[in-house]
This record gives structure tokens, sequence and C-alpha cells, in this order.
């Protein structure tokens, strides 16, 4: 038993030497986690900003297509105001990002 608590530091020194090149060795780059994180958040507000502006184009076409049918109007404006809501959403949720990150970074520091 005192043999095995002895050999216990040599065990402690037996790590493995992971240097900066072993994330373009199996290609997963060699950015850290936080810059990951909102890189892959600015992506996907991105994408969902760019879908909500394509709502807005389509209730539009739809609204100017309508020929004055009360029904096709409403239907495009109700497609024009969700599209515009979820667009207020995206903006709100990548300013909340930014400033988490912004906050978090500086209690690292």
């Amino acid at each position: 038993m005192s043999i095995a608590l002895l050999a216990l530091p040599f065990v402690a020194f037996a790590q493995v030497n992971v240097n900066s090149e072993f994330g373009t060795t199996f290609g997963l780059g060699t950015a850290d986690l936080e810059s990951t994180v909102v890189n892959v958040v600015q992506w996907v507000l991105g994408f969902l900003g760019l879908v909500a502006v394509i709502m807005i184009l389509i209730g539009g076409f739809q609204w100017m297509t309508a020929g004055g049918n009360e029904e096709k109007v409403a239907g495009a404006k109700k497609v024009i105001s969700a599209a515009v809501i979820g667009l207020i959403v995206v903006l709100l949720a990548w300013a909340i990002v930014i400033f988490v990150v912004s906050q978090t970074s500086e209690l690292s520091n």
C-alpha cells in the first residue's frame, strides 16, 4: 500500500502535451470557445434575419397582388407583421448576445 502512495506523484506527472496544433490536425481549428460560440450565434441570427426580410418581401408581394381582395390583404398584413416581430426578436437576441459576451469577457480579464 505504501509503495502505491509513493508512486502516486509519478502518475500525476503523466500528462499529455496538447498544443495548439491539435485542433488543426483534426480540422477543428484553433479558435477559443468564446469566439466560436459568438460566430455560430451570429451566423444563425444572420440567417434568421434574412428569413425575416424574405418573409416581409413575400407579404408585400401578396399585398400587391391581392387585387383588392380584403382577405388576401389581411393575410398579407399578418405575414408582414409576423416577419417584423421576428426581425425585432432577432435584433434583440443579437444585442443580448453581444452584451453577455462583452460582460463575460470583462469578468475573465
